[in-house]
């Protein structure tokens, strides 16, 4: 998987990368990051990348010219791959977004500033907008490495456990199961003995349906849409008589 980040500071970002499962992706070419810093393609001795909007108002707009150049310089007129820009105006960011970028063996990646970019970038050049919230940060770095973050997560050889990415919350359209490690028992308070049972089957069983309980709980609209089966629908039945704003059982 490639990226190609555009960015008025990349730096933000680089040290994320030198760390644990995103660092061995690198290590194992199965990750490429390249970063590209908009300033280089400026023209004037200030470096300029921003103005002040036309029709008034507060705040800088990144301009058009330096953002144009580098993509294009990079990745070809048209760009050969997908260009995503991260703002809070685009579609939010879910791990179905993540496996649909994920199918794409490169993709680019604009981290926007100030109060926000020039339209003409949006309406000629970007591909798509991704929003990782409802909320507003400084600019679109940290966005950027949420994003390259989760879609590392599903390529193939990125995590140690193969189907490790399957079981994360929201794989499959539900919020993960518990875990529990070592020691058995702390304070008082006990492993469920099905996991300690060795009976394979019943221990799946138990983790589909503290998935679904969970889910229920916590996050009852992902129910609709997610798949579920005739023994999934029955046990979410059983669960209706339940007070959903009881404490969590899940031993």
């Amino acid at each position: 998987m490639h990226f190609d980040v555009f960015s008025l500071f990349p730096e933000v970002i680089k040290p994320y990368l030198d760390a644990s499962i995103l660092k061995r992706a690198c290590q194992r070419n199965l990750l490429e990051v390249f970063f590209h810093n908009i300033r280089d393609w400026t023209t004037d001795k200030h470096h300029v990348t921003d103005d002040e909007p036309y029709g008034g108002g507060g705040g800088m707009i990144m301009k058009p010219e330096p953002i144009f150049a580098a993509i294009e310089s990079v990745l070809g007129n048209p760009p050969e791959c997908p260009v995503i820009m991260l703002t809070p105006q685009g579609r939010l960011f879910t791990q179905q977004v993540a496996q649909e970028i994920a199918q794409h063996p490169r993709i680019a990646l604009l981290a926007g500033r100030y109060e926000g970019v020039d339209e003409r970038i949006r309406q000629h050049l970007v591909t798509d907008e991704i929003s990782i919230g409802d909320y507003v940060l400084t600019g679109g770095e940290i966005p950027a490495m949420v994003l390259i973050d989760a879609v590392t997560r599903l390529i193939p050889g990125a995590l140690g456990d193969p189907t490790g990415a399957q079981d994360d919350s929201h794989a499959s359209g539900l919020l993960e199961y518990p875990h529990y490690t070592r020691p058995a028992e702390f304070r008082g308070w006990q492993v469920p003995e099905v996991l300690t049972s060795g009976d394979h089957a019943r221990i799946a069983r138990w983790r589909r349906e503290q998935a679904l309980l969970r889910t229920w709980r916590r996050r009852p609209d992902l129910l609709a849409s997610a798949s579920l089966s005739g023994s999934d629908r029955a046990f979410i039945e059983s669960l209706q008589g339940i007070d959903q704003d009881s404490k969590d059982e899940e031993g």
